[in-house]
C-alpha cells in the first residue's frame, strides 16, 4: 500500500467513499440538521436559488480549461503508481498477449477496471484490442463468431456476478457449439477491500458457480503467479478437442497491485496440444467395412475446422464414392459436389448399410426417427446396417445439461478428433481398395452425380413460386443475395438461429466450396446470438478480406441490436440483411399444430407470438446507430438495387443493414 506525502497510510477504496460522504455532507445548507429542522421541516420546500448578479463575469478561458481538460495526476492520492512503475494488471495483459489474443470483447466494467486501464495503455490497446459492446451476452456471442471465422480464440470481460449473468446464454451456446474462448471475469474476493452497496452485490466467493456447468474449466487464482499459469492452462484447456470456453477470474485487488520488481513474475510457455487421433487399428477396421459396403454414408456435423478438413472429406468420399450427408453447424462438403446428397438424406440413410458418423453431436436422432405427437421413436436404419463413429464427444462430458444428446449404441465407436483421424483412414481406405472394387465403384459415382443435378433442378423450380409475392419469399430473399455477394470472397457468417427459417435455401442453391462461408447457428438455440455472433466473425473477416454476410432473423436481432452500434464504432464491414417476418416464425406454427391437435383452431396462434403493431423500422435503428440501411422492402423488384448498394458501403469498410419484409420461410 502506498503512502500520501504526510506519510499517513490510507486504503484507496476508503478514501473514495470518504469523499463521496463529505460531498453529501457538503450539500446540506449550514445549520440545516435534523436536530434543529423542527417537525414541518421537511414539508417545507427547498429555498429559491440566489439570482446571479446582472453582468456577471463569465468563465475564462483557464477556467473552462480547468473543467473540460483532462486531469493532471495527482500522486498524492492513495493507490497512485509512480511513473514507470507497474502493476498487476499490466502483468495480466502480458500474459494475455503471450498466447496471441488479438481482441477482448466487453461492456465495460468496474470490477475489471485495471485490466481495462492496462489494455488501453499499457497495452496500447493492441493484441489484444478492446471492442467495446453493449451487453455482456453479445460480447460473448461475437468471440464465438470471431472464432469460428478466424480459428483463433478470443476473449471477453464480464462485470463480476452482474455481467456474468447476462453473458451465461451466450456462454451456453459456445458450450453446445464447442467454441473455444476465455471470459475473464472481475471480482473482489477480501470483503475488507469491497466498498460497500455494489460492490458487495458485485462479489462472490465463487463467482464461476453459475456457469461451471457450461464452461470446460475455470480457476480464481489467488495472487499474480497464479494468474499467469491459471490462464495459460486454461486457454490450452480450451483449444484442446473438445473445444469449449473456460472462465478465469481476476480479483480486483491483484490488478490493482503496484509490482515494483517484475523479475520475480514469469510468463508461462504456451505449449497446445495436438489433436487425439483414433486408434489405428479401430480405423483400418472401419476402412474395411467402408470398402466392402454396397451403400455406404457419410454423416457430418462438426468436422472441418480447416480447410484441410474439408479437403480430405470430398478425398475420403472420393475414394469410397459414398454420399455424404452434411449437417452443417461448420461448413463440411462443397454443395455442388455431386456427392454432397443432402436432398437424398433420408432414404439414403434408411437404406445404408455401412454408416459412418464424423464429431456427429447427435448420431442417435440420425438413425432414429421421433413422431412428434407421442414422442415414440422408431429406428430409421436397417436392422443388419453397421454403424461406425469417429468424434470427441465422449472425451470429456458434463451431466446437468443435456447437449450430449441421448446414447447411441453403435458398432464401432472410435474416440478421436474427427479431422486429425481422417488422414489415417483415407489411408487405410486406400490399402484396402483393390484395382477390381475401385472400377466397380465408378457406377456409383455417376449415378450420385445425376441425383445431384436432379436435386439442384427441383430446388431451383421450387425457389420461382410466389417470386413477385408480396411479402417477399425467402427463395426470393436468399438468390438475390446470392447474386449481389456470388463474385466476392463471401462467406455466410450468420443466419438466425437456424437456416430452416429461411427453408434452407442457401444450402440448396448456393456454391459453398470453402470451410470458411458458412459458421452455423447458435448451438444451445440461445435467441440473441446471430447479430453479434455476424458481428463477431464480421471481425475476423476484415482482416482475412473476406465479405461478410448475415441473414438476420427479426426475433433475434431485438434481443441483441446494440451489437450494430458495436459494428459502426470499430468499423466492421458487415452486410446483414432482415428476414423481417413480422414474429417468431416457428413459435407461430408450433402454437397452430398444437392447437390443431387440440381441434381448438388457429385463429389465436399470433397472440405472443406477433411482432407488429407497431411493425418495427430495422433500417431506422440501424440508422440511429451509424449503419447505412434501406428499407423495410415490400416490393421485390427492389430488392437487387437496394443490395447493390449495400454491398458497395461494406466493401468501403463499412456495415449495413437492408430491411426486407418477408414471409414466414
Amino acid at each position: 500500500m502506498r503512502k500520501t506525502r504526510s506519510n499517513a497510510p490510507i486504503d484507496r477504496r476508503k478514501f473514495f467513499s470518504a469523499v463521496a460522504v463529505a460531498g453529501a455532507a457538503a450539500a446540506i445548507p449550514s445549520g440545516a440538521g435534523a436536530a434543529d429542522a423542527g417537525p414541518d421541516a421537511a414539508a417545507a420546500p427547498p429555498p429559491a436559488p440566489p439570482a446571479p448578479p446582472r453582468g456577471a463575469t463569465p468563465p475564462s478561458a483557464a477556467q473552462l480549461a480547468a473543467d473540460v481538460g483532462a486531469p493532471a495526476a495527482d500522486v498524492s492520492v492513495t493507490g497512485a503508481i509512480a511513473a514507470g512503475a507497474s502493476c498487476g494488471s499490466d502483468f495480466m495483459v502480458d500474459v494475455i498477449k503471450s498466447v496471441g489474443i488479438d481482441f477482448i470483447f466487453s461492456n465495460p466494467g468496474s470490477s475489471f477496471l485495471g485490466l481495462h486501464e492496462s489494455i488501453v495503455n499499457y497495452g496500447r490497446n493492441k493484441a489484444p484490442e478492446f471492442i467495446t459492446c453493449m451487453h455482456e451476452e453479445s460480447a460473448v456471442a461475437m468471440a464465438n463468431g470471431y472464432y469460428k471465422a478466424a480459428l483463433r480464440p478470443a476473449a471477453s470481460l464480464c462485470h463480476s456476478t452482474v455481467g456474468l449473468q447476462h453473458a451465461a446464454m451466450a456462454l451456453y451456446n459456445a458450450w453446445c457449439d464447442r467454441v473455444p474462448m476465455v471470459t475473464i471475469l472481475g471480482n473482489t474476493l477480501d470483503l475488507t477491500k469491497r466498498m460497500g452497496g455494489n460492490d458487495w452485490r458485485h462479489s462472490a466467493q465463487d463467482p464461476v458457480a453459475m456457469v461451471r456447468d457450461f464452461t470446460k474449466w475455470d480457476d480464481q487464482p489467488t495472487t499474480l503467479q497464479g494468474f499467469a499459469e491459471s490462464f495459460v492452462h486454461g486457454y490450452k484447456i480450451a483449444c484442446t478437442p473438445p473445444m469449449e470456453p473456460v472462465a478465469i477470474v481476476a480479483d480486483s485487488e491483484l490488478q490493482e497491485l503496484e509490482v515494483p520488481d517484475r523479475s520475480a513474475l514469469k510468463v508461462p510457455r504456451y505449449s497446445p496440444s495436438l489433436p487425439p487421433q483414433g486408434d489405428a487399428n479401430a480405423l483400418r477396421e472401419a476402412a474395411k467395412w467402408l470398402v466392402a459396403a454396397e451403400r455406404p454414408v457419410i454423416i457430418v456435423d462438426r468436422l472441418a475446422r480447416t480447410p484441410e478438413g474439408m479437403r480430405r472429406l470430398v478425398e475420403l468420399a472420393e475414394a469410397l464414392a459414398a454420399p455424404v450427408i452434411d449437417l452443417a453447424s461448420r461448413q463440411n462438403m462443397p454443395t455442388m459436389h455431386p456427392l454432397c446428397q443432402n436432398a437424398q438424406s433420408r432414404q439414403l440413410i434408411s437404406g445404408a448399410d455401412v454408416i459412418l458418423g464424423l464429431e456427429v453431436t447427435d448420431f442417435w436422432g440420425q438413425v432414429n426417427q421421433v413422431n412428434r405427437n407421442d414422442k415414440s421413436s422408431r429406428l430409421r436404419i436397417k436392422p443388419d446396417a453397421r454403424t461406425i463413429t469417429i468424434d470427441v464427444n465422449d472425451l470429456y462430458m458434463k451431466s446437468n445439461y443435456q447437449d450430449f444428446q441421448r446414447y447411441a449404441p453403435v458398432d464401432l465407436s472410435i474416440s478421436g478428433d474427427g479431422e486429425a483421424s481422417l488422414p489415417a483412414l483415407i489411408e487405410a481406405v486406400r490399402a484396402a481398395m483393390s484395382s477390381e472394387r475401385r472400377a466397380a465403384l465408378a457406377p456409383r459415382l455417376e449415378r450420385f452425380r445425376v441425383l445431384h443435378a436432379q436435386a439442384w433442378e427441383a430446388s431451383r423450380q421450387a425457389a420461382a413460386f410466389g417470386w413477385d409475392a408480396s411479402p417477399v419469399s425467402t427463395a426470393r430473399l436468399c438468390m438475390e443475395l446470392w447474386q449481389a455477394i456470388r463474385n466476392e470472397d463471401w462467406a455466410l457468417v450468420s443466419v438466425g438461429a437456424s437456416e430452416g427459417f429461411v427453408s434452407n435455401w442457401p444450402h440448396r442453391l448456393w456454391n459453398f466450396d470453402r470451410h470458411y462461408q458458412y459458421l452455423g447457428v447458435g448451438a444451445g438455440g440461445g435467441v440473441g446470438y446471430g447479430l453479434p455472433a455476424a458481428v463477431g466473425a464480421a471481425l475476423a473477416n476484415k482482416a482475412l478480406g473476406r465479405f461478410s454476410v448475415n441473414i438476420q432473423c427479426d426475433g433475434d436481432f431485438m434481443y441483441a441490436n446494440g451489437a450494430l452500434w458495436t459494428a459502426a464504432h470499430h468499423r466492421v464491414p458487415l452486410l446483414t440483411v432482415m428476414h423481417n417476418n413480422r414474429g417468431y416464425g416457428q413459435e407461430t406454427m408450433l402454437v397452430q399444430g398444437l392447437a390443431n391437435r387440440r381441434n381448438r383452431g388457429i385463429d389465436t396462434a399470433l397472440i405472443g407470438t406477433e411482432i407488429n403493431d407497431p411493425p418495427i423500422n430495422y433500417a431506422k435503428l440501424a440508422e440511429g446507430m451509424g449503419v447505412w440501411s434501406a428499407g423495410p422492402i415490400t416490393d421485390p423488384s427492389q430488392l437487387a438495387s437496394a443490395l447493390k448498394r449495400a454491398v458497395e458501403v461494406v466493401k468501403k469498410g463499412q456495415p449495413a443493414l437492408v430491411d426486407v419484409v418477408t414471409q414466414t420461410r
